[in-house]
């Protein structure tokens, strides 16, 4: 009996888990995938900071990356979140958390893996096809209209251009410069190797990782947490807004897309 008063007079402490798993972008859903966005995410990070006896917030980071927009947007507000509550932030790495998937990962105070995860790819990539030879060769015509000289940028149905790929590339350029700011912000004096290799788009297995300082240690999320706030810790998991039952079972051609490129990103990875 005196252990159940104990026990009812001081309930566990709870860590909130938020799981950040997939591809970073503003989509629609195939198959009830959906992609990381701060619009399906957003509900989730403010309950998770609103759980009553938070010892900490967790982030279950699984991300080969994706949209750099949406993953500064997603970081801010978990940042956000953190600074008015004053609570602290520990990301967990499992298998992937690359790119954007980084990003996100660098939002937390402190930043532990797997011996088998994947961490970096701090770079920016844009893919694409060209159609152009094979359009001559089938016979069809390509008619394109604009007004803007510059709107047809890299249209896939025409022969690469120079003044196209530079202008890419300053775009390109730019969106590195902020993602280096970033990491830079967030880790500091952590990072113990070159930003020649650091910021090169390369990635590492988790203990290279936590050799260069892009992570801090080798760690599991249930572990670690049970470790440091006692056996009797609490985890409250908060998901993404599901969307209508229709998108999960109806695909649309833009989500068979998003699907592919997906399958894509994870390959780059060997997963």
């Amino acid at each position: 009996m005196p252990n159940l008063i104990a026990r009812l007079l001081s309930p566990p402490p709870v860590v909130a888990v938020l799981p950040l798993a997939g591809m970073i972008a503003p989509r629609a859903a195939v198959f009830g995938r959906q992609p990381l966005a701060v619009e399906t995410l957003g509900p989730a990070i403010s309950r998770a900071f609103s759980v009553r006896r938070l010892a900490g917030v967790a982030l279950v980071v699984n991300s080969p990356g994706g949209s750099a927009a949406q993953s500064a947007l997603i970081a801010a507000r978990i940042r956000q979140h953190a600074e008015e509550k004053k609570v602290p932030v520990t990301a967990f790495v499992e298998d992937v958390a690359a790119s954007g998937g980084y990003w996100l990962a660098c939002a937390a105070d402190e930043i532990l893996c797997l011996e088998t995860s994947i961490l970096g790819s701090i770079g920016v990539i844009t893919t694409g096809f060209g159609f152009a030879g094979l359009m001559e060769r089938i016979g069809v015509e390509r008619r394109l209209y604009t007004a803007g000289e510059k709107k047809s940028l890299l249209d896939p149905f025409r022969p690469t251009r120079e003044e196209d790929v530079a202008r890419l590339r300053g775009i390109q350029e730019a969106l590195h410069a902020r993602f280096k700011a970033w990491v830079r912000e967030r880790r500091g004096a952590k990072l113990k190797a070159d930003e020649a290799e650091l910021f090169s788009g390369e990635f590492w297995a988790g203990e290279r990782a936590v050799a260069l300082g892009l992570a801090d240690g080798i760690g599991e999320l249930r572990a670690t947490m049970r470790a440091r706030h006692g056996e009797r810790v609490r985890f409250a998991v908060f998901g993404r807004q599901r969307r209508g039952w229709w998108s999960r079972f109806l695909p649309t051609p833009e989500g068979l897309i998003a699907a592919a490129e997906e399958r894509a990103a994870w390959a780059r990875f060997g997963l």
